[in-house]
């Protein structure tokens, strides 16, 4: 834990010296006030020497304003470092999490994700703030104090000090129960955040199937679990804080009986005793934060840990040693040598081999779960081959940095993402400084001008969350507009006219064809009226590529292509009927 903190706690040492120097003045200063205190009393049995009580009430008035401005300092400092730490962690575990390959995804729920970005976040910053500063303020007072009253009287500090190993006793072992109770709070605060996350993303599926009862009783099911066990751990908590003060109590109660009696002995003098007392009353606050910071500092530990796991996390998808440059210009050739691709037990591809030519529209049919996606994934490296190779311009893709790869295509996924912004901002996602004629440009060729029109505030309308205040076919041709703004030298585009109408499919592709011409393009789809026109058609079966050519090659051949085509032939007239 150590080792993971101290970049960025080496940042700030400056402003943890300053802090820590700030927090041992105001501790000297507060250990010193007792002392004042002392002789003022003692001076108070002698009419005499009024003046001198005044001059130590004086000099106790000054050491309590200097205690203030220290503590001051101490907070604004120790507390402000604690969040500047938070800032530098956070953006640090969102560098990498961006970094991160679709498989980590695949395993990890957003709400648990959000859940170590915020809660434990939280967490970690009040241990390094609040707990730190107590921490080393508690220990030096307790030294302070005791080193004092052990020059007043060593047996009576002996007897204020008895239950302090029961309390060392009480940290260790509540200290451990809070730890790993509060890790159990945090996995379930993640659960809770999963699912609050995963039903108001999908709120259409769970009305249409009306399952808004169900999801609620499991929603109050898993929240009254998680509220169990934060009961469970205010109830240690509670335990642990009683016992801190009981055992306080009784530190009181016996020095009170011994100091009382040495008193009236005249052993000490009233002056001792009232400041004897005093420091035990110092005392108090630092057997109590003792229990709270254990408290903090345990949370912290469980919380750091967690974000830890996901530090420690690897992308796969890398940058090589040594990086090549791209070849400028890029052709867009780009060649499969005997590629599988295996997701676990899985073969997605087996041993897929193909050649598309530098500005060739290749198209890839099959049916789903065949591998096309699969496939187009590969070409901007969002995954790397189990075995093979991918080549671009005759050389593996695996030898440039993915962002350069990346920079040189346009990519349409098959699931089309927006952004909660507006549309303008979508269209012009990964381009600085778009004009509008430009994005009004990619806009008509995606075949998005007419709906641009009739939007309240054009580009400038707020699409909502994912996008939700638009249709199925403006979000894909939104996600189309945005992939052509680019201009790259390659495009690809998976499945994204599924979601429009045959006519408006053929205007698009009618704008596109100009896109296309001298650029690689890669189409994937289930429509052959999508992909008939391409110069070459790749058909996969079973992760493999079963038959190539074009349109009219493959009608000749027969067999899957042929029959889709007679197969949505048909859907067409009996449509048109």
């Amino acid at each position: 834990m150590i080792a993971f903190l101290r970049p960025y706690l080496w940042r700030y040492r400056r402003g943890f010296a300053l802090g820590l120097s700030s927090l041992a003045m105001k501790d000297l200063l507060g250990a010193a006030l007792p002392l004042a205190m002392r002789a003022a009393i003692d001076r108070l049995t002698h009419l005499d020497q009024l003046r001198m009580v005044a001059a130590f009430c004086g000099l106790m008035i000054l050491i309590s304003a200097l205690k203030g401005l220290f503590q001051y300092w101490m907070r604004v400092t120790l507390i402000g470092i604690s969040r500047d730490v938070e800032y530098d962690m956070r953006n640090d575990l969102f560098a990498r999490l961006v970094t991160l390959d679709a498989e980590f995804f695949g395993r990890m729920r957003t709400g648990d994700i959000l859940a170590r970005a915020t809660n434990d976040m939280n967490a970690v910053r009040m241990m390094l703030g609040p707990g730190v500063m107590y921490w080393c303020e508690t220990s030096i007072t307790l030294v302070l104090s005791v080193a004092v009253m052990l020059t007043v009287d060593w047996r009576l500090t002996l007897v204020a000090l008895a239950p302090a190993p029961l309390v060392s006793i009480a940290v260790v072992g509540f200290g451990r129960r809070i730890h790993a109770r509060f890790g159990v709070i945090q996995k379930m605060f993640s659960d809770i955040s999963s699912r609050v996350q995963e039903n108001l993303t999908g709120v259409r599926v769970v009305r249409a199937y009306v399952q808004e009862q169900p999801e609620l009783e499991h929603f109050e099911r898993i929240n009254r679990d998680y509220i169990h066990q934060n009961l469970r751990l205010a109830w240690i908590s509670a335990l642990f804080n009683a016992l801190l003060t009981a055992l306080i109590g009784i530190s009181f109660l016996l020095v009170l009986w011994m100091g009382g009696w040495q008193l009236a002995k005249h052993k000490i003098t009233l002056g001792s005793f009232v400041m004897f007392y005093t420091y035990m009353g110092m005392l108090v606050w630092p057997m109590i934060a003792m229990g709270w910071v254990a408290n903090l500092m345990q949370r912290g530990r469980a919380s750091l840990t967690r974000i830890q796991e996901w530090m420690n996390e690897r992308p796969k998808i890398t940058a090589p040693a040594k990086v090549r440059s791209l070849p400028s210009p890029v052709r867009g050739a780009i060649e499969l040598c005997d590629v599988t691709v295996r997701y676990g037990d899985r073969v997605a591809l087996d041993r897929v081999s193909l050649r598309i030519a530098a500005g060739e529209t290749a198209a890839i049919v099959g049916h789903t779960g065949s591998g096309k996606s699969t496939l187009a994934n590969l070409i901007p490296r969002l995954i790397d081959p189990s075995a093979g190779s991918v080549r671009l311009d005759g050389i593996d893709l695996r030898d440039f940095a993915p962002e350069d790869v990346r920079r040189a295509i346009g990519y349409v996924p098959q699931e089309t993402f927006l952004f909660s912004a507006t549309l303008a901002e979508n269209i012009a996602f990964g381009v600085k400084d778009a004009s509008e004629a430009s994005l009004r440009r990619a806009a008509a060729i995606a075949g998005l001008e007419p709906d641009i029109d009739g939007f309240p505030d054009g580009l400038k309308t707020m699409v909502g969350e994912r996008g939700i205040t638009l249709s199925g076919g403006q979000k894909q041709r939104t996600a189309i507009a945005r992939a052509i703004l680019r201009d790259p030298p390659i495009l690809i585009l998976d499945d994204a006219l599924a979601s429009v109408d045959t006519s408006t499919e053929e205007r698009i592709l009618a704008e596109l064809a100009t896109v296309m011409r001298g650029r690689t393009t890669i189409l994937i789809s289930h429509r052959v009226s999508t992909i008939r026109h391409a110069d070459r058609i790749f058909v996969l079966e079973h992760g493999q590529v079963v038959a190539e050519g074009s349109h009219a090659d493959l009608l000749a051949r027969g067999g899957y292509y042929a029959d889709l085509y007679q197969k949505q032939l048909l859907e067409e007239e009996l449509e048109a009927i």
